[in-house]
């Protein structure tokens, strides 16, 4: 009996130690990344976004609609202003078209346009479309701590793998430990020169899930100019039929 005490004792005390080890492991690069994205991506989403893009002498202001199923299928409709409204944007695989409503034309679009801004914007059509996901095309490296908007981060480096055909150098993520929330992200471009720094603010619950609902966009070395991407609505359980992104189905979403 006695005997059986002490084992007794013994396997509590391993248990307790292995739950220390256990809860004091620090997540890898690749796990922060993927809980970063779980949280800011969903199997299937609508959502709706105002984007305003301010230049020195004037500001612009439009409304999209975006459908997304994972990261290869993505449906975006231009809502306003008046002179863009009706224009349609499909991602489909690793192909993509766009649909003009003024001359009622659907056009074959090369994928590099997705590096460019959005409609003029300092967001590229890469962010608006989710057309990349840094978990799948991107290795990581853990390069540290640092504090973002007064909460603790990971600061996490992330290059294209090789063979990939992601157009950037790097991406740096400021992580929030805590929540996975992305805080702060840095572009860099094929030569390692910063092309743009985006910071989340505004952190709260839309469509079941708290997300940073509002993302500034600020490129790098152009004085005056920035993009703000502010998310209006989103819907993460209405389900989206595969056969929803088809050219043919561009002129029919509202």
């Amino acid at each position: 009996m006695r005997l059986r005490r002490k084992y007794a004792i013994v396997l509590s005390v391993v248990a307790l130690i292995s739950m220390a080890f256990t809860q004091g492991t620090e997540p890898t690069a690749e796990e922060i990344i993927k809980k970063m994205e779980a949280k800011l991506t969903s199997p299937q989403m609508t959502a709706q976004m105002k984007i305003t893009t301010i230049r020195p002498k004037k500001t612009k202001t439009m409304e999209v609609k975006v459908w997304q199923k994972g990261t290869t299928n993505s449906m975006t409709l231009i809502l306003s202003p008046e002179r863009d409204k009706g224009t349609v944007y499909l991602k489909k695989g690793s192909e993509m078209w766009n649909y003009l409503p003024n001359i009622n034309k659907t056009v074959k679009l090369p994928m590099s346009i997705l590096s460019q801004g959005f409609m003029g914007s300092d967001i590229s059509g890469e962010e608006v479309m989710n057309g990349s996901a840094l978990s799948k095309d991107f290795t990581h490296k853990k390069l540290g701590k640092d504090t973002i908007s007064g909460k603790a981060c990971y600061k996490i480096e992330s290059k294209p793998k090789p063979g990939s055909s992601i157009l950037w150098s790097k991406v740096e993520s400021w992580v929030d430990v805590k929540d996975y929330l992305s805080m702060k992200t840095k572009i860099y471009d094929e030569d390692g020169k910063l092309l743009s720094t985006i910071t989340s603010s505004e952190v709260k619950m839309l469509g079941g899930k708290m997300i940073p609902t509002k993302i500034t966009i600020v490129p790098s070395g152009k004085t005056g100019y920035s993009t703000i991407v502010q998310y209006i609505s989103m819907d993460v359980t209405t389900a989206i039929r595969d056969d929803f992104f088809t050219v043919d189905n561009m002129k029919k979403v509202k």
